[in-house]
């Protein structure tokens, strides 16, 4: 597929230690690059940043994104896919343009919650070089409009954990949106080109890896700005579906121990599953109700689509 690329000069001299990379569609990064930017001053080069617009076609957005890239302290470089890889195509082909020693995966909806977030990925890398480590993610920075309560919910419920909670499980608990991979452990273990859409691939990647390398947590934070309404949330479990049943098949002993994949095995038996699902989802929209009532109805209604594929 072809590609464009858009260095800017701080990077042909750079011998980053880390590369950032940053993978997006039909969304603008400059907020995320501003804010890593501030700590250009003090990593004299050790970070470089990789953004890769996966098929956005936005020409406007894309000559923006180069003049910010030119003034950026950071090395930097702006790849431009013409189509829509996907998000583990796309993100593998992220780390054939990385010069790190270590690969930070970082979504471009991400903001860090400490002005030293790079710094402290540097001085874990410097210090420890973990094969992998996951940072956390927050909602401190999030917006709070009532559109976006119950992924609020959602999130702070299951993914806004400390490091300790996150390590007893640590394999379960790795997202791609803060993400250290030492560069040997990625070229034995890539994401899986098989999972396409929405959901899974950074945990069914994490399964494989964990077999082979230790996972660690630690208190790195950056919030999770990208909020998405009940029907947005509702599409992508849609999508996450298939990607579901591909995790379930590849890493079935792992899997079943998941509280959603028991949830979709009790709602396979319930009678008018599809009926069930749609006043899940109805239950979910509505928001007369409690946040928290329309946070489990819409949990349900995830069970309730994955258990086509249990």
């Amino acid at each position: 597929m072809s590609a464009h690329i858009h260095d800017n000069a701080a990077s042909s001299q750079a011998t980053p230690t880390i590369s950032v990379l940053i993978p997006f569609l039909r969304d603008d990064p400059q907020g995320l690059l501003h804010q890593l930017d501030t700590e250009a001053p003090t990593l004299a080069g050790a970070v470089e940043l990789i953004l890769l617009d996966d098929g956005t076609a936005d020409f406007h957005l894309t000559q923006q994104l180069q003049t910010t890239i030119n003034t950026l302290r950071l090395p930097a470089r702006l790849i431009t896919l013409a189509a829509n890889e996907g998000r583990a195509r796309g993100r593998n082909r992220l780390t054939t343009a990385a010069r790190g020693e270590a690969y930070l995966f970082l979504d471009s909806d991400m903001r860090p919650d400490t002005p030293v977030f790079l710094q402290n990925w540097l001085r874990l890398v410097s210090d420890n070089a973990p094969a992998v480590a996951f940072g956390g993610f927050s909602l401190d920075q999030a917006p709070t409009d009532a559109r976006f309560a119950v992924h609020r919910a959602l999130s702070g419920a299951s993914e806004c954990l400390p490091a300790s909670q996150r390590a007893v499980t640590p394999e379960k608990y790795v997202y791609t949106s803060n993400l250290l991979v030492r560069r040997d452990v990625f070229a034995a273990e890539s994401f899986d080109p098989g999972f396409s859409g929405w959901g899974w691939e950074d945990v069914e990647w994490a399964m494989r890896v964990s077999r082979r390398f230790a996972v660690v947590h630690i208190d790195n934070p950056a919030t999770h700005m990208g909020l998405d309404t009940v029907e947005d949330l509702a599409r992508k479990f849609d999508q996450g579906a298939g990607n579901f049943a591909r995790v379930v098949a590849l890493h079935p002993t792992i899997v079943q121990t998941y509280p959603s994949y028991k949830a979709a095995r009790a709602l396979k038996r319930l009678p008018a599953l599809p009926l069930a699902r749609r006043l899940m989802k109805r239950a979910a929209l509505t928001t007369a109700l409690p946040v928290k009532a329309r946070a489990f109805a819409l949990r349900l209604y995830r069970a309730a689509v994955y258990a086509d594929a249990v």
